[in-house]
């Protein structure tokens, strides 16, 4: 399938220029189809069938299996959340924290790699080191620095802020070497670009189907390294994280599974199911090769003193410094054009998927032409 032709099947694009895929990204109507039929077939037929637990139990499996594809992970390795952010948390809530502990992160952090590591310190005592940064990259030498005495780094693949890459499997060698897990923020890159967690070496690796992927909210995965799962103890526990939920002393389930709960809807893991089949139809390279050339023709019209992503490609994330950043969000969303302000830096951001157009990119730069 080309990428023009999944744009037509990608109903909220009929209406506006939208360059926000790095907030949320508009499904095709194939994926809300999947995510219906799933929830008709739970309510409608299967209670007088397989039954509603093994219709759920299905669609919790088919998703298992499509996003290990796409992680080069196997099913055992993913647990399904709801976000990136319940991913991190219940990762976060797996440990015996105290005033000993140790959690280094970059400042470049979403509030979902920030909040609860802020929780820990003021509940536990742990100490939280903030990694500075400048222009999104990240020095190794201070990474060196931090790993002393680390139990944990939760670093981005991609940063939300610049839309810069970093280099996830050299911050994993060095963390790994002074004896801390990594846990890597994975949200941006699913979507547009190759993900290979083995590459990476993580220990936990927390992403969803929202963004770049195109599937519907609420669907969201988390990569636990084989053998890393038995020194977690979750915070939560339920019947789909243990072997027998009715055995007088329970045992966790193997690999990622002691990560699930409960009883969740099928709908959104069968639209992410089918989210991942519908980018695969496209092809991941030819995804990354379209969201390069239009980055490019969007930075090409943008100053240098106002670019503060990489002028060279690294993704769909431009980040661009205007006066007033929420004032030109609303002007051009007034123009229909929609992409996001930051905290910081204090900017704009339009990220832009392999489905926009150059005629989209165009009417970007065509607005922020008076916002200068």
């Amino acid at each position: 399938m080309d990428p023009i032709e999944l744009r037509e099947a990608i109903p909220a694009l009929e209406s506006t220029v939208y360059c926000n895929w790095g907030a949320g990204g508009p499904s095709p109507r194939r994926v809300v189809d999947a995510a219906e039929s799933a929830l008709e077939h739970h309510e409608y037929k299967a209670p007088a069938a397989e039954g509603m637990y093994p219709a759920a139990f299905d669609a919790y499996d088919e998703a298992r299996a499509a996003v290990a594809d796409l992680l080069g992970a196997a099913p055992s390795e993913i647990a399904l959340t709801q976000s990136t952010t319940d991913g991190i948390n219940r990762i976060a809530g797996a440990f015996d924290w105290d005033e000993d502990d140790v959690v280094v992160r970059t400042d470049l952090e979403h509030s979902a790699g920030i909040l609860p590591w802020q929780r820990l310190e003021r509940e536990y005592g742990v100490e939280v080191r903030v990694l500075e940064t400048e222009g999104g990259r990240l020095d190794l030498a201070d990474v060196k620095a931090a790993a002393d005495d680390a139990t944990l780094f939760c670093v981005s693949s991609l940063t939300w802020t610049h839309g810069t890459r970093l280099p996830v499997s050299e911050i994993v060698d060095i963390a790994h070497d002074a004896g801390a897990l990594v846990l890597v923020d994975a949200v941006q890159s699913p979507g547009q670009v190759p993900v290979d967690v083995q590459e990476w070496g993580a220990d936990f690796v927390v992403a969803a189907g929202h963004k770049w992927l195109l599937g519907p909210f609420g669907a969201g995965f988390l990569y636990v390294r084989d053998g890393v799962e038995t020194d977690c103890v979750p915070a939560a526990i339920g019947y789909r994280s243990v072997e027998d939920e009715n055995a007088g002393d329970y045992r966790y389930a193997a690999g990622a599974r002691r990560f699930e709960v409960g009883t969740a809807s099928p709908a959104p893991y069968a639209g992410l199911t089918e989210a991942i089949a519908v980018l695969e139809d496209v092809g991941i390279d030819a995804i990354q090769r379209r969201i390069e050339m239009l980055t490019d023709r969007l930075k090409a019209g943008v100053p240098d003193e106002r670019l503060l992503s990489p002028r060279e490609y690294e993704s769909g994330l431009v980040t661009i410094d205007v006066d007033e950043p929420e004032a030109t969000v609303e002007r051009l969303a007034d123009r229909g054009i929609v992409v996001r302000p930051l905290p910081t830096p204090d900017a704009i951001r339009a990220s832009v998927h392999a489905f926009n157009s150059e005629e989209d990119v165009d009417a970007v730069l065509e607005a922020l032409e008076n916002e200068y």
